[in-house]
């Protein structure tokens, strides 16, 4: 433990003892990942696409899959893989520790442990120390994240609406949660923090590191309804490091590497008015089978706000 009374969490022993690979190694692996846009393929093409586009990494899934949602067909992956320069991610059931083997056997460079699947254990989630790939959680508020970072999460996606409609309220709402209790952590004395780690049901120690350093202490992305340049840079304004970008940006219009490299350049000059007027343009026809219908909508005022 650190004089100052934060654990270090790169630290092989901050956690536990990794099996295969220590957990700084890992947690270097999503750094490298920062600034970027991880962009969900299906296809050959859509992963060509997304590569020329610039993505940092690609989430391969199952095409056009129906009833319950499991790991991706191995040969998909491995297609994918011989064709692309550019790490490779996959997703697992929750709690499905078989899926995640297979996943790392086919050679995935990082396995995301995801609730839009089928969840396969309703109480307990991939022991992800256990393997030497990383491993990328989602969250919905802070508690949430650390206890995903104490089972060995090597990077935490903020997740938001899973309907792929290009609705981006609920992520906004979940960053905002996520951001607006680390700044509350922020403000406390040393003695409130023990409280405040049982209040939201986490580690103590990710906790007073977290204090420390401000911010989580993974790789933190945004997810669920970017399918804008202004929404990717909305994500990184809010204090993201990064953000997932569905399917459904190949799903509508004639020209998705126009909408994925504009994803990506948003990401990269967030703060600049200029690019994002750039990348802006011309994407009102291309985000046309993207939009929510009035009765999906809730009244703003209406749900505690």
């Amino acid at each position: 433990m650190a004089e100052d009374g934060a654990v270090t969490l790169y630290k092989a022993t901050s956690i536990t003892d990794a099996k295969k690979n220590s957990f700084s190694i890992k947690a270097g692996l999503a750094q490298m990942l920062r600034g970027g846009a991880i962009v969900e393929v299906s296809t050959l093409n859509q992963a060509k696409i997304a590569e020329e586009a610039d993505a940092c990494c690609l989430v391969i899934t199952e095409p056009n899959c129906q009833g319950i949602s499991r790991m991706p067909d191995p040969s998909i992956i491995k297609q994918i893989k011989r064709c692309v320069l550019i790490p490779v991610m996959a997703r697992s059931r929750v709690g499905h520790f078989v899926e995640a083997q297979i996943l790392e056997r086919v050679g995935v460079d990082y396995i995301h442990e995801s609730e839009v699947l089928a969840i396969a254990d309703e109480n307990n989630f991939i022991n992800k120390h256990n393997f030497g790939c990383p491993f990328v959680c989602g969250c919905k508020n802070l508690g949430d994240a650390l206890r995903r970072v104490r089972e060995g999460a090597a990077m935490i996606r903020t997740q938001g609406a899973l309907l792929g409609t290009g609705n981006i309220a609920e992520t906004v709402k979940n960053v905002r949660s996520v951001m607006g209790e680390i700044r509350i952590l922020n403000n406390m004395d040393e003695d409130e923090v023990f409280a405040f780690s049982k209040e939201i049901a986490a580690p103590y120690d990710l906790v007073a590191q977290t204090k420390q350093m401000g911010r989580l202490p993974v790789v933190h992305f945004a997810a669920g309804g970017i399918v804008t340049p202004a929404d990717a840079a909305l994500m990184m304004q809010l204090g993201c490091d990064g953000v997932f970008v569905g399917s459904e940006v190949f799903d509508n219009g004639s020209d998705p590497y126009k909408r994925v490299r504009g994803i990506v350049e948003a990401v990269r000059h967030y703060n600049d008015p200029h690019v994002l007027v750039e990348n802006s343009c011309g994407l009102e026809e291309e985000m046309a089978g993207l939009n929510v219908s009035e009765e999906t909508m809730e009244p703003f005022g209406e749900g505690g706000a």
